[in-house]
């Protein structure tokens, strides 16, 4: 008992606590270094553990003894609560201590075996009551476990606060009172800002769909693991899932935020990323997060997912967490950004980017269950399906990343063959984007070997070139002379086709108006015809040259003389023949037979590659 007319309380001197009892102590507890002088009746009619150590001491018969508690929960401070306990002196539970006083009741054994509303009762009740049925107590008492996460997961203190916030998100916030937000700014269950809990008025600018998502990021991996997981079981919608997982992961995994675009958090460790520890980390932590994701689509979706495989890579993570990246990209392929798709090579590789990546999420694309279906249907038409959009955006997007990488004096052309081999076919309505792409090609490597050059041309159909492509493509010296034949060929034929078509309708205009309207768009063509038959003199010219340097060649070596090379050549000057006859043809018919505007060669499905025409001027 404390002295007449003095409270009974708790003191400490230098590393030493004790107890105004009025008694001298006969029992001293040490704890981290720390000795508390107290007293046996006390101790022994609360606690269990100490019941049990104070008859295992061998001096106990001398009437003092001395105790050492070795990985108390919560140390000094933990026990100096339950040490008041005792004494009778009142204590306050909050959500800040209860975690730290509840673990160490049971460490005590401070139960009802030994005294009635003993602590553990009464922290159990207070953890109930009070902590399960409001949000940010519950998100207080969370953070606290990590620190204690063996022993609160023994005592389901874990587990229930889980259950507790899963519930309350998928409930109406405003039933759990306010604020809510435990990190985030006040908020009434209205919506309306606060200020010192007045409302101002205000709206809050973030949606009620992700108003828990700041606080959850607070938590520790494993927690948030688990959180998840529980609100998977719940049946939460993937879409709410998968933002918080993607707001979690822009504060704890580093670098993330320059790719994912929209809002950039600040990560919350500090650790250096050189570190080997941290990188181990940041890798666990990544495989966790990939590993929670939701099935989910989406052009924010897949930005994330391209920024987490920027940082996979980085990290190197495992193989299965790799693949698993690029098939959920691959998936939704359409959704992806050219700049999203230009990941650089961290490998030994000489290239800048890392082509087989985006070869192998193409690849995903095109097995998908959607697309796979597809192609494999034999009604497919690329121009009438509602499901060819995303091919079509998929090879336009395959194309402009072919253009962008070309300029990598690295890249070998087997890369761009195979990249331009990796869609079929039909997924294009023109093959402007993969004449783009080896123009640019070429210019860059202009050490390519002809046979080279003619054998990456393969991947082009120039019956699916545009009128501007193959404009430009007949005034390029960079694509061999063969294929610029071809080009000029094709050419020729599209503009006969064309002007059989417009005769008959030609005959049947009488309106002067109309006559001459056609008049001057057939002087257009004229004049186009004009420019091409230049440039069929040009090539007939440095065909010549070439025939008179075959053939002075022929005289110091006699295979230039054998059939299959005469023949060869003899097709050449067929070609130009036709080509020229065909010229002839036209031009004598083009001022009688007036044609109507050139925008009729190009289909509605070419509307799109207008823009990029100005490449071909």
């Amino acid at each position: 008992m404390a002295p007449a007319g003095k409270a009974l309380g708790f003191y400490n001197e230098a590393n030493d606590w004790f107890c105004n009892a009025g008694m001298p102590s006969d029992i001293t507890i040490v704890v981290d270094g720390v000795n508390f002088h107290l007293h046996k009746f006390p101790l022994l009619s609360r606690c269990g553990k100490i019941e049990k150590l104070i008859k295992q001491t061998q001096n106990n018969d001398k009437g003092t003894c001395t105790i050492s508690l070795e990985e108390i929960p919560g140390g000094t401070n933990a026990f100096l609560v339950a040490a008041k306990f005792c004494y009778g002196v009142p204590v306050e539970l909050t959500p800040r201590n209860t975690v730290m006083v509840y673990c160490l009741a049971d460490y005590l054994e401070m139960i009802e075996e030994y005294g009635d509303d003993n602590l553990f009762s009464k922290v159990e009740s207070y953890f109930h009551k009070a902590v399960l049925k409001n949000w940010k107590d519950c998100m207080v008492v969370l953070r606290s476990c990590e620190t204690v996460v063996t022993r609160a997961n023994n005592l389901h203190i874990i587990s229930k606060c889980l259950n507790a916030i899963s519930t309350m998100v998928c409930t109406d916030p405003s039933l759990f009172g306010w604020p809510m937000m435990m990190y985030g700014r006040l908020q009434s269950p209205g919506g309306s800002i606060l200020w010192n809990g007045i409302n101002t008025g205000a709206r809050i600018k973030s949606s009620e769909s992700d108003w828990w998502f700041e606080d959850v990021s607070h938590l520790s991996v494993d927690l948030f693991q688990r959180l998840i997981k529980i609100m998977k079981s719940k049946g939460i919608l993937p879409e709410k899932l998968t933002g918080a997982i993607m707001y979690y992961s822009g504060k704890c995994v580093h670098g993330l935020g320059r790719w994912q675009g929209g809002r950039i958090t600040k990560t919350r460790t500090n650790v250096s990323f050189g570190m080997k520890t941290d990188i181990v980390d940041q890798r666990i932590l990544l495989e966790s997060i990939v590993e929670l994701l939701p099935e989910t689509k989406g052009k924010s979706v897949c930005r994330f997912l391209l920024g987490l495989l920027r940082v996979a890579l980085i990290l190197g993570v495992s193989d299965k967490c790799r693949e698993s990246l690029e098939r959920r990209i691959g998936i939704q392929l359409e959704h992806a950004t050219l700049d999203g798709l230009m990941i650089p090579s961290y490998s030994d590789s000489d290239t800048l980017y890392n082509t087989d990546c985006v070869e192998r999420m193409i690849s995903c694309f095109l097995t998908s269950e959607l697309m796979g279906g597809m192609l494999s249907s034999s009604s497919f038409d690329l121009n009438t399906s509602p499901l060819a959009i995303p091919l079509r955006n998929v090879s336009k997007l395959v194309d402009g990343y072919m253009a962008e990488i070309a300029s990598d004096v690295n890249l070998k052309p087997e890369k761009l063959y195979s990249l331009a081999e990796a869609l079929p076919g039909s997924s294009r309505p023109l093959d402007d984007g993969l004449y783009r792409a080896l123009d640019i090609y070429f210019e860059a490597h202009p050490w390519l070997p002809e046979k080279e050059k003619e054998r990456l041309c393969n991947i082009i159909d120039c019956q699916k070139l545009s009128v501007d492509a193959c404009a430009h493509a007949t005034q390029n010296k960079r694509f061999p002379l063969r294929v610029v034949l071809q080009v000029l060929f094709v050419e020729q034929m599209h503009m006969k086709a064309a002007l059989a078509a417009i005769a008959p309708q030609g005959s049947t205009d009488t309106g002067a108006g109309s006559n001459m309207a056609l008049m001057r768009e057939n002087q257009v063509l004229r004049v186009g015809m004009e420019r091409m038959m230049v440039r069929v003199g040009e090539l007939e010219e440095e065909f010549n040259k070439m025939r008179q340097e075959m053939v002075r060649m022929s005289q110091t070596h006699s295979s230039f003389g054998s059939p299959r090379f005469l023949a060869k050549t003899l097709g050449v000057c067929k070609l130009l023949a036709r080509v020229s006859d065909a010229h002839r043809g036209v031009e004598s018919n083009g001022s009688a037979t007036p044609r109507p505007s050139t925008d009729r060669l190009r289909t509605s499905d070419h509307s799109e590659h207008r823009k990029s025409s100005s490449i071909f001027s």
